[in-house]
């Protein structure tokens, strides 16, 4: 009875106190994020409560597990040992991760309801991300080689590993050439403030947002809802627009190709009022004028300004369909028009015969000051 009794005492134990442990600081997180709503840390740290008991289960479980004086367990000590050291390398990485991530997002939280200046929350928020994916990386790579140091055999290799560990380092720079290259455009682009995450940029041709920034890589957010990924790389080496840099507000234009009678000023006073009905318009500034003019039309431009890219894109899709729909039911005579005219025919239809070209004969070269006669004079003879 005590073979049974007990193992489940020690195992049945150390998951109680781990629940009981994860159960009263989740308890005691709560509290505090209720008395201080001011600091979302708190509530944030409240998402550690799993990796937490992990970890505290799999210390209990390493410390007592040789206690259950079971058999199996005493058959397979070592290995039973050396699991559980694993899940607590493993659980303790998972534990520093998410702690680091509640304190980061608990500061940007914090910047970005204090700062109102939306450029510099996002390049924060830009800067941050890659922050998270490298003490991400950091922790991953320190747990996995706490994890390899575990086995026995790993530390007879740990010295010759070393000693080489300079030629791997040469032979590995030299083979992921483009990924350290990224690698690098990725800090360039987080601390040089270049592009942010929610910035809107124009690439090959492609109107979007930016929507996430890593080490290696930007993914843009097309109008359409397409995804363009592209290597962080050519934004370091490439010329792009970047709509929102220095500001989101944008000024925006729309071209209108009319006929010379168009009216110019009631076409002002029409602007006028279709910008102070569009909610885009953000009231800064508007014109109209002429700024070019052909043989058959004249160009008109209309000029308006907006809060971002997205208003600017609506206030101009508004302003040229209500503006093309003005003038042709006020004023249709503004629209471009092509003359036309009935073709002049001969007298009595008859079409007048070509010349025939001179022959070769007739046509002397200019040697010992022959005379060339003129091709006029030529056919003028022959028509006489």
């Amino acid at each position: 009875m005590e073979n049974v009794l007990r193992p489940l005492a020690v195992i049945g134990g150390a998951v109680v106190l781990a629940l009981a442990l994860g159960w009263a600081v989740d308890r005691l997180l709560r509290r505090i994020d209720e008395r201080h709503p001011e600091t979302p840390l708190w509530g944030m740290l409240r998402r550690c409560r799993l990796p937490f008991q992990i970890v505290l289960l799999g210390a209990v479980l390493r410390g007592v597990y040789d206690e259950t004086r079971w058999s199996l367990v005493e058959r397979h000590e070592a290995g039973i040992g050396h699991v559980l050291s694993l899940v607590l390398i493993g659980a303790s990485a998972w534990l520093v991760t998410r702690i680091v991530s509640a304190v980061v997002e608990s500061s940007y939280t914090r910047y970005a309801a204090s700062n109102q200046d939306a450029a510099r929350v996002r390049r924060v928020r830009t800067q941050i991300t890659l922050i998270m994916r490298i003490v991400t990386a950091i922790v991953g790579v320190v747990a996995v080689a706490a994890m390899l140091l575990t086995f026995p055999a790993m530390e007879k290799f740990g010295a010759s590993m070393l000693a080489s560990a300079g030629i791997i380092g040469i032979v590995a720079g030299v083979a992921a050439q483009s990924t350290l290259g990224n690698l690098f455009a990725g800090f360039q682009i987080a601390f040089g403030d270049m592009v942010r995450i929610g910035d809107t940029v124009v690439v090959d041709g492609e109107w979007g947002v930016i929507e996430e920034v890593t080490l290696t890589f930007l993914a843009v957010r097309t109008w359409d809802e397409r995804r363009i990924t592209m290597p962080v790389s050519y934004f370091t080496s490439k010329p792009f627009e970047n709509w929102s840099r220095g500001g989101a507000q944008m000024t925006g234009t729309v071209f209108f190709q009319l006929d010379h009678s168009a009216p110019i000023a009631l076409m002002r006073e029409q602007l006028q009022e279709i910008l102070h009905d569009c909610k885009s318009w953000d009231g800064r500034d508007w014109s109209l004028a002429v700024t070019d003019t052909t043989p058959s039309t004249i160009e008109v431009r209309a000029v308006m300004t907006a809060k971002d890219a997205n208003d600017i894109w609506t206030a101009r899709c508004a302003v040229r369909e209500q503006m093309i729909t003005w003038l042709s039911e006020k004023h249709p005579y503004a629209l471009p028009r092509i003359s036309t005219a009935a073709a002049s025919l001969p007298p009595a239809g008859q079409w007048p015969k070509q010349a025939a070209p001179p022959r070769a004969e007739e046509i002397h070269s200019n040697n010992a000051g022959d005379y060339v006669p003129d091709v006029d004079e030529t056919l003028r003879t022959r028509r006489g």
